[in-house]
């Protein structure tokens, strides 16, 4: 499906972006892995987290879609049912990399996962190797691609340091580690923390310290079962990015963003913005608070002029599904605006280092590829055209703000890749610009 977004005049008021992505498959996961029935609140629904939904119903847990809520009834954590067909991940990176972690623990079972074209080009080995250095088996095709067989065994804690920073690598290794006496994961740079929340909120063992050269060690402990009755889904900031980027570059804008989850570990998009100047207001969480709970608070968010910016590797894992924007906001900003040190873009739904470049550029963006990011150079304007979504959600929605932000407007082909994270954008759009 392909779908042309005009160039905008104003955006304003009042909107609830969809819900956390993350945070979701994360709940459907621990969901089916406590023991007692856990109500979500606001899961996603979308393409990639019914997936997850599907999933775990495939192993067991017994899943129950209502109005406002989603209730699953676990199988508990070493329950796991082996499938005689392939688990479908469908386009979902998370739940391909996090739920090996769990299935990893279930003694003499194997579980075969597989997905779309997409995903068979994603790589697993980065999950492969701390697991069986745990004790569990990995098969995979070409030995890091899936379709790929976990078989599972009874795990041993290790200590892990983190060789490429990753939210869900560290994931997969600490739900493993819930099987074991302890196990710790290091990582020298922060990501996401949503897993080690969840679990602490369930009444897992969850530590962490900060290390002395910086990041953060994780260490979870031999965990019984999971309780948890209760996990309320906020509104996904990397959603919400693509309204707070229309609501900068569009004139005459202003919006309030609702219910927005702004743990720090996921905000560094708003860091980034605030440095270039930007006009987004709301109690975000400060760096390096840790705690059970989701922070959650509302963006307001006016048009304004920005200035260029550096990203460097410190900040690309707490903004990395944003860093597209990143781009497209250069284009406006004043100088040249660089991301360095971003190359696991290079292995999201698409090459996104190449595709954000050629995509921009074909809109009339002065961009230019680097090995590990990109360097924009600001003018103020971008002239519009055709962008090419290659199957990738995030690069959808890029275009579609692009469109808005330009002077000729954006014909998004395959439009329909956005489903996967934002159903329902261009119905967003058109309310706050009526």
């Amino acid at each position: 499906m392909n779908a042309r977004f005009e160039p905008g005049t104003q955006l304003r008021g009042r909107i609830a972006p969809p819900a956390d992505k993350s945070i979701s498959h994360r709940a459907a996961i621990v969901g089916a892995m406590a023991s007692e029935p856990v109500r979500i609140t606001n899961y996603l629904d979308a393409a990639d987290t019914r997936s997850t939904l599907a999933a775990v119903r495939e192993l067991g847990a017994i899943v129950e879609t209502r109005a406002d809520e989603v209730v699953i009834r676990g199988c508990g954590m070493r329950n796991a049912q082996a499938s005689e067909t392939p688990i479908d991940v469908g386009n979902a990176g998370t739940l391909m990399r996090l739920l090996p972690g769990w299935l990893a623990f279930q003694p003499e079972e194997s579980f075969t996962l597989d997905g779309d074209e997409s995903i068979r080009r994603r790589p697993v080995d980065r999950i492969a190797q701390p697991l069986e250095l745990m004790g569990a088996r990995i098969d995979a095709r070409e030995g890091r691609y899936p379709p790929f067989t976990v078989h599972g065994a009874a795990l041993q804690g290790i200590e892990y340091e983190l060789p490429v920073a990753s939210a869900q690598v560290k994931s997969a290794v600490l739900l493993a580690g819930l099987a074991t006496d302890s196990t710790t994961v290091l990582e020298p740079i922060p990501t996401r923390d949503h897993t080690e929340r969840m679990l602490l909120s369930a009444g897992a063992q969850v530590s962490r310290e900060s290390l002395p050269a910086g990041g953060y060690s994780s260490t979870v402990g031999q965990t019984d079962e999971l309780e948890i009755d209760h996990i309320a889904v906020p509104g996904d900031l990397s959603s919400a990015a693509f309204l707070i980027a229309a609501g900068v570059l569009v004139s005459g804008s202003r919006l309030v963003l609702e219910g927005i989850g702004v743990n720090w570990t996921r905000a560094g998009f708003l860091r980034i913005l605030e440095r270039m100047g930007a006009i987004v207001v709301g109690e975000v969480e400060s760096p390096g608070e840790f705690g059970a709970q989701e922070p959650v608070c509302d963006l307001d968010v006016s048009y304004g002029p920005i200035e260029a910016t550096t990203v460097e590797a410190d900040e690309v894992p707490l903004a990395i599904d944003e860093l597209p924007l990143v781009a497209l906001l250069g284009c406006f900003a004043e100088g040249e605006t660089i991301v360095r040190g971003a190359g696991e873009l290079r292995l999201k739904e698409s090459d996104r280092i190449a595709t954000v470049v050629d995509g921009l550029r074909g809109l009339g963006a002065e961009i230019e590829a680097l090995p590990d990011g990109f360097a924009v150079r600001g003018t103020g304007r971008l002239r519009g055209g055709r962008l090419q979504a290659h199957g990738d959600h995030r690069l959808a929605l890029l275009g579609a703000v692009a469109g808005l932000a330009s002077e000729e407007g954006v014909e998004v082909i395959g439009m329909d890749a956005a489903e996967v994270s934002y159903p329902g954008f261009g119905k967003d759009i058109a309310a706050l610009a009526s």
